[in-house]
């Protein structure tokens, strides 16, 4: 598709945990990641958020079963299918030169016994990233000089600037930042994404995974809203959550304090139970959705729907 960095086609990720139970973790995921563009895939933790991300990178572990389209455009008449490519493609071409990665809680990921500084070396080493430390280190707000301290000497802002800076290092095309916020007070919270929607230029692009709906409205170019391993709604971020179509991202937003801290009654499903839950009452969101009378079952699979550049999860009955 012209003008996609990445494009997933109804990718699903399904845990085996013996032979008659699985974890539906993602459920037909289809979305588009455009240059210039910051995507932020939001929804409760626990949802398969962060799944997906380990499904794009191929860091799942053996017990998962893998389908659909996970398409990674590079810029040329190429592209490499991320959810089929062997080990040496996404280990020597994908990792850190296409797809830079910002993991949850960037301190834990930092090797205790060495210094920034000597970590961000190798990785620049390692892909042969154009910049030098220091640039790397000032291009992402971080005094120089602190690259020589070691990780418990660095505060959790500067940390995951550290982190940020590593992912940058290949001069990726996609960044990919997978709860980059966690444990953040709100003033860094802020700095972080901003910090991260500056490096989608004109041919780069952000891939934001978040709970933090607040943070995801304030650099979001488009956002997709997921719910029990299913993508629910998807569109341009400014209309999505100033006008959401669908129950669940209305609550996600009315549990905000703009909102009027009005929490979604009940509790996310397990997701070993979804097969189930399926079944019996057609959508995993009927127990907890406001529009569905005497919580009546939905009827039939849940189909997305594209409005004019929205994307709607719906029933019919919904």
């Amino acid at each position: 598709m012209s003008g996609v960095l990445l494009e997933l086609d109804r990718l699903s990720v399904r845990f085996l945990l013996g032979r008659d139970a699985e974890v539906r973790a993602v459920t037909d995921a289809t979305l588009h990641l455009r240059p210039g563009r910051v995507l932020a895939l939001v929804g409760e933790s626990g949802c398969g958020k962060s799944v997906l991300a380990s499904a794009l990178l191929g860091l799942l572990p053996g017990n998962a079963q893998v389908r659909g389209k996970a398409l990674l455009h590079n810029g040329t008449e190429q592209e490499i299918e991320l959810l089929s490519a062997p080990e040496p493609v996404l280990a020597g071409q994908v990792r850190g030169r296409l797809v830079g990665l910002v993991p949850q809680s960037a301190a834990t990921h930092l090797t205790p016994v060495r210094t920034a500084r000597s970590q961000l070396v190798e990785a620049i080493r390692a892909l042969d990233g154009p910049a030098g430390a220091d640039e790397l280190a000032e291009r992402v707000g971080l005094d120089p000089a602190d690259l020589d301290r070691y990780p418990h000497e660095l505060s959790g802002g500067m940390a995951q600037r550290v982190a940020v800076a590593l992912a940058l290092a290949g001069d990726p095309r996609v960044v990919l930042a997978d709860e980059p916020t966690t444990g953040l007070d709100r003033p860094l919270v802020h700095r972080t994404v901003d910090l991260l929607a500056d490096t989608a230029t004109a041919d780069r692009a952000v891939l934001l995974i978040t709970h933090d709906l607040a943070a995801a409205r304030r650099v979001a170019t488009d956002i997709a809203v997921m719910y029990a391993s299913r993508i629910v709604e998807a569109g341009p971020a400014a209309e999505v959550l100033t006008d959401p179509w669908h129950p669940y991202t209305a609550g996600l937003l009315g549990a905000l304090p703009d909102g009027g801290f009005r929490p979604i009654p009940g509790h996310p499903p397990d997701l070993t139970e979804l097969a189930r839950i399926e079944q019996e009452w057609g959508c995993v969101f009927c127990q907890r959705c406001p529009d569905v009378p005497g919580f009546a079952p939905c009827t039939g699979e849940p189909e997305l729907l594209d409005l004019g550049g929205r994307w709607i999860a719906a029933h019919p009955p919904c």
